[in-house]
């Protein structure tokens, strides 16, 4: 249902996890995917674990439509490990999960940590087989002087159960923590980034990847700059994009050279020197980067906002979507409490239309593109919500829009920004590729919103 101006009516869903307030730093959602029809969602978390939800099939056939989703599957996928060579602790969060396009009845999926990219084959047997000759139902073998006859095994229905296999582990290839990996739309190679390196992987080749992107400067003393994202383009297979922390984005050709040292188009908006302080460019940092569904849009996410790009012009975004403006009073703050280096993602729409990301308190926020471009004030379709528990307790009623007061003057359904909750962020959102569902990973827990069908 849509309300004033077309705007979408967002109610909440479902919320995942438990409501403990003593949360192990272990449980905390490190990131969100849903696969390409939106059938599973997939979280990772902060101890190696993946956790993969399905679509309850009733949820769609009812009337009016639920974006409800059951626990499908639950593996470890990473373990702690050390290097001993340099000493160096091998955390098993983990940092980025890609699923890759079904081919046949299992699923598949990329998931890394820092140094180690893993990829899982998710499969359902709901069948076994019984009346074997040699062996006894429990798998022990039979005393041969006992088999008197010849029995064909036969098929039979079982519990449903779901396995969750490596089939790939693709490990060191990097120096530094990996931050990115991304599918190409041939999906048959992918790419990983770290801060200074981009390497080119085939998902059957394991000991052997391409370096495609290296700016490590020949004396680290000489080091201005490192990769912070990287993606690959969703229909045009040699392009490629990376953001880095000095606000750049770059477009690279594989068809250009081997070592796409030279970009083919830069993307950076100008800053303006009378708006310059000591935190502009740490601000100014692209903490994620992510191409529109028709691959002419590109969206970068650094501390205070959204810039959405059009792919054919390098010189400034053609929109700008301010995230938490009210909190440049507070950077100061902000960088003694470290809140300021936070790598907030963003996401798209199935449409392209709609762009999310996540803020502080709780708070996510969700724009509507159209009918406003760069440097606007109040925008049409410009909402904030709130991830919260008490919305469990209002299910298929409308989420109520939260506002931030910058003033001293509040109204009554606003919050001081003195008083916003900076350990409650909202860092990693996903959004279904064909409906209004949405999903918004809060500590250790996992909302699901949609909108009011």
């Amino acid at each position: 249902m849509a309300g004033n101006g077309g705007e979408t009516t967002w109610c909440f869903s479902q919320v995942k996890g438990t409501l403990e307030d003593d949360v192990t730093e272990a449980d905390l959602i490190s990131c969100v995917e849903f696969n390409h029809d939106g059938e599973l969602l997939a979280t990772g978390d902060k101890g190696g674990r993946v956790v993969i939800f399905q679509r309850d099939p009733a949820s769609k056939q009812c009337v009016p439509k639920k974006g409800e989703y059951n626990v499908y599957s639950t593996f470890q996928s990473h373990e702690p490990e050390f290097d001993y060579l340099k000493s160096l602790e091998i955390e098993e969060k983990i940092n980025k999960i890609r699923w890759l396009k079904r081919k046949n009845q299992a699923h598949f999926l990329l998931s890394t940590n820092d140094k180690t990219i893993k990829l899982w084959k998710v499969s359902e047997r709901d069948k076994r087989v019984t009346g074997y000759n040699t062996r006894e139902e429990g798998g022990r073998p039979r005393d041969p002087a006992r088999v008197t006859q010849l029995r064909v095994p036969t098929v039979r229905a079982a519990e449903l159960m779901v396995e969750a296999s490596p089939r790939r582990i693709f490990a060191n290839a990097h120096t530094y923590h990996i931050n990115s990996i991304s599918l190409n739309s041939d999906q048959e190679t992918y790419l990983s980034a770290d801060d200074l390196r981009i390497n080119l992987w085939h998902l059957e080749i394991t000991d052997q990847s391409f370096n495609i992107v290296d700016i490590k400067p020949a004396n680290m003393e000489e080091l201005t700059e490192v990769i912070t994202a990287a993606e690959f383009h969703p229909t045009e297979c040699n392009l490629f994009v990376y953001s880095s922390s000095k606000g750049t984005i770059r477009l690279c050709d594989m068809r250009a050279a081997a070592l796409c040292d030279r970009h083919a188009k830069l993307f950076e908006e100008p800053e303006d020197p009378h708006a310059r302080s000591f935190f502009s460019e740490i601000i100014s940092s692209i903490s994620d980067v992510k191409l529109s569904n028709s691959g002419r849009y590109m969206m970068s996410r650094d501390y205070l906002g959204l810039k959405v790009w059009d792919l054919r012009m390098e010189t400034k975004p053609v929109e700008t979507y301010p995230v938490h403006e009210y909190l440049r009073s507070k950077l100061c703050s902000l960088y003694e409490n470290d809140c300021i280096f936070d790598k907030f993602e963003c996401c798209w729409s199935g449409d392209d239309q709609r762009l999310m990301t996540g803020s502080y308190n709780g708070f996510f926020r969700i724009f509507e593109r159209g009918g406003c471009g760069s440097g606007c004030g109040a925008r049409r379709g410009e909402l904030t919500l709130e991830a919260a528990r008490d919305a469990a307790a209002r299910p298929r009623q409308p989420l109520r829009a939260r506002r931030v007061a910058t003033t001293a003057k509040r109204k009554k359904d606003e919050i001081s920004v003195d008083c916003l909750d900076f350990n409650k962020k909202i860092l990693h959102t996903a959004w279904h590729p064909h409906e209004s569902i949405i999903a918004v990973a809060a500590t250790n827990n996992l909302f699901i919103f949609q909108d009011k069908f």
